[in-house]
């Protein structure tokens, strides 16, 4: 098996850590050729605060993948999340140096390297610059400038920033584990590569994945990304309100969040109630299932309140900005019973669970089609992408070095016969029928 076409995606979060090895198949779908589960133990609100615990957990989950697939790893796309993340938008331009030359790749690279000098507040980095739309010459709305004349590109920028100890922190813990760092990824931009069609990112679309310790928020439109945001609560915060509400322990109210919790108290009957065993020879608890839910209920409404205010903060309410496909849920938080139905009460937005199982192959394990492993798809989706543009990299040097390499050939060749010993021109078919020839001969 050749190991050159397999990614790594390693998602980093609060109440658990995944590793998946994956590759993509014939029909362009991920086949899942391991997958690696561990707890999370030393991070909080998606930011590492504890790195021998972090760097055991990330090894855990490693190991499990490694011993499903057989392959062994040496790099993973690593995502990451937490409080400390904020974007801002910035626009920048470069004077080419010769408006008779076409735009290339290179011309856009340089354009982008030049706002990673961007001076940010001490303390803090840039993690991805993202272009919105360019200018050429003044001419607006382009998406896609390559292969157009021009003396000025210009171009807005999504510009996404985080704490440097925390990133730095995550590196160590990769590290540490027996890994190298192939790219660092914002957790709701992969997300929303496993879970968003493009047809829902043209018309406008807010992604909401709802972890164990933040809410991750990316915002689409016109298939470009507009704003991204982290809100520091997610599914350990309604845990936490239930065990004080509740007077219980943390395992028992993450069982009853999972089994019997709802979003919607109006759903559940006064009299129906849950058992819960008391603590070493103490009674058992009783606990109405319509006080859970409302327990649940306040603080999901505070969550949504939170994410809401962000999607206005975008401009939602303007015609031209209006997100037409609505809201997409996902993420372990997704899951909780009658969510999708509350999300549409408060904001009055078209509300769908978002699953990775569109790009995943058909004979993919059904659990991991669940949204809690949405960005462990989208990381590894990102780490194959990485993949692709460094092969097509590698082949356009190879052709370009070829092509010197033959121009030379020629210019030595004609200098060197004299003008009674030079070759005939080739025609077209003569040099395919060489080359096919030269296949031919390679191939036996």
């Amino acid at each position: 098996m050749e190991h050159n076409d397999i990614s790594v995606g390693l998602d980093i979060g609060t109440t658990k850590i995944v590793a998946m090895i994956g590759r993509r198949n014939e029909y362009g779908k991920i086949e899942l050729l391991g997958t690696g589960k561990a707890k999370s133990l030393g991070v909080h609100r998606g930011v590492v605060n504890n790195i021998t615990q972090t760097i055991q957990s990330i090894q855990m989950a490693v190991d499990e993948a490694i011993a499903v697939s057989g392959i062994a790893i040496k790099e993973a796309v690593v995502g990451i999340a937490g409080q400390h993340i904020r974007s801002l938008q910035h626009s920048d331009y470069i004077t080419r140096a010769n408006s008779e030359e076409v735009i290339s790749d290179d011309d856009l690279d340089k354009l982008e390297k030049q706002v990673h000098k961007l001076v940010m507040l001490p303390g803090e980095e840039i993690i991805h610059v993202l272009p919105q739309e360019f200018k050429v010459d003044g001419q607006a709305e382009i998406t896609e400038p390559v292969g157009m004349y021009g003396g000025r590109l210009e171009a807005n920028f999504h510009v996404v920033v985080g704490q440097v100890s925390s990133i730095r922190n995550i590196g160590r813990c990769i590290k540490s584990a027996g890994l190298n760092l192939a790219g660092i990824t914002l957790e709701p931009l992969a997300s929303a590569e496993a879970v968003l069609s493009n047809e829902e990112k043209e018309a406008g679309v807010a992604l909401i994945d709802i972890g164990g310790g933040t809410t991750d928020l990316a915002i689409f439109k016109n298939g470009i990304i507009r704003h991204t945001a982290v809100i520091p609560f997610g599914g350990n915060v309604i845990t936490e309100d239930i065990k004080e509400g509740c007077s219980i322990i943390e395992k028992q109210a993450e069982l009853l969040k999972t089994k019997f919790g709802s979003a919607w108290p109006g759903e559940n009957k006064d009299n129906e109630i849950v058992s819960i065993p008391g603590l070493r020879g103490r009674d058992p608890k009783e606990i109405t299932l319509k006080n859970l839910s409302r327990i649940i209920h306040a603080r999901v409404v505070e969550i949504i309140e939170q994410v809401f205010l962000e999607i206005k903060n975008y401009g939602h309410e303007e015609p031209k900005k209006k997100l037409i496909a609505g809201i997409v849920l996902t993420g372990g938080g997704a899951q909780l019973k009658h969510l999708k139905q509350l999300v549409e009460y408060i904001t009055g937005m078209d509300t769908r669970i978002g699953y990775p199982n569109e790009n995943l192959a058909g004979d993919s394990d059904e659990s991991l089609s669940s949204p809690q492993y949405a960005t462990a798809v989208g990381l590894l989706m990102n780490g194959l992408n990485r993949l692709d543009k460094q092969k097509e990299k590698i082949a356009q040097q190879q052709i370009t070095e070829e092509q010197v390499e033959n121009k030379n050939e020629v210019e030595n060749e004609v200098e060197e016969k004299p003008e009674e010993f030079k070759e005939p021109k080739k025609s077209i078919f003569e040099k395919w029928g060489d080359k096919f020839r030269d296949f031919l001969d390679n191939a036996e």
